[in-house]
Order: structure tokens, then C-alpha cells, then sequence
């Protein structure tokens, strides 16, 4: 498969993946944390996605569209690990979470991604989703829409 198709197959997923999330959290309280913000463009799907919903968004730096900047007060600008501790200092409840952290080597993604999931999982509320490009340690895997492949994405419950 070529750079591209796996690329197409990826974005895809994490479209329906989320969508999926989105519907089965609606109702539940809690706010929705997009970790890796990146171009931009799944913040954008989101905030059409879950408008009625407060949407965090953190990176190490501002560097997505210029539509899709989001608020001042919901960005959190640093290093994952300080912003999550920040997040959580701050009472936030995460219903749904999107993780999208990497830089494409896979063992050093998969570390990173072990290393955070503990200040993950002090975020989030009972039940709620995490969808994910890297494998998470120690949430609840579910199946998520049939159509993604296995290890194409990740889904949580917290």
C-alpha cells in the first residue's frame, strides 16, 4: 500500500472513529480535549461535531490554519505532559479525547503515548471515550465502527 492510501485509510478512520465517539457521548457531561493540534483540521470536525461542548486543544506550538485557531482560554500551549497536569489542576472533565500525538516512529510513538495515559486517565469521566492513532495503557479497549481495521485506530472507555 502506498504512503498515501495508508494515509487516506488513517484519516478516514479517525473521521468515522470520532463521529462514532461523538454519538456515543452525546448526553454525557464532560468536555472534549484534542491533544495535538497540529494543521488544525480534526479541531475544525470537532467544533462542527460537538458545538455545544467546551473543546480543549493543546500543542507545543500554534502552527495549524488560520481557521481553525482556537480560543485563547482553551489552548494549552507546552510540552503533553505539563499541559496535562495543568488540565487537570484545573478540574476539567473529559468526555471525549482525541489523542494524536507522534512523530512517526512507532516504538518512540508507542512510549510516549505509554507515558501519558496515566495523565490521561486523571482527566476523564467515568465513561468516556478516547480515541486514538497510538495504543493507550490502561483504559478499557472497545470495538469501535467495524469498517476501521484492527490497530488502524484506538478506542477507550475511561
Amino acid at each position: 500500500m502506498s504512503r498515501l492510501d495508508s494515509m487516506l485509510r488513517r484519516l478516514t478512520a479517525q473521521r468515522d472513529g470520532l463521529n462514532w465517539a461523538v454519538a456515543r457521548t452525546a448526553g454525557m457531561a464532560g468536555d472534549v480535549l484534542d491533544m495535538g493540534l497540529g494543521n488544525g483540521r480534526t479541531y475544525d470536525h470537532l467544533r462542527t461535531a460537538v458545538s455545544d461542548r467546551r473543546i480543549w486543544v493543546m500543542d507545543r506550538v500554534l502552527q495549524c490554519h488560520p481557521s481553525c485557531v482556537p480560543p485563547e482560554k482553551d489552548f494549552l500551549q507546552g510540552e503533553a505532559e505539563d499541559t496535562l497536569v495543568h488540565l487537570a489542576e484545573t478540574g476539567a472533565r473529559i468526555a471525549l479525547a482525541h489523542y494524536d500525538f507522534g512523530c512517526g516512529i512507532k516504538a518512540e510513538d508507542m512510549a510516549e503515548a505509554a507515558r501519558l495515559s496515566p495523565l490521561i486517565a486523571r482527566l476523564m469521566a467515568p465513561g468516556g471515550m478516547i480515541v486514538s492513532g497510538q495504543p493507550l495503557v490502561g483504559f478499557a479497549a472497545v470495538q469501535g465502527p467495524e469498517h476501521i481495521a484492527p490497530a488502524r485506530y484506538y478506542f477507550y472507555t475511561a
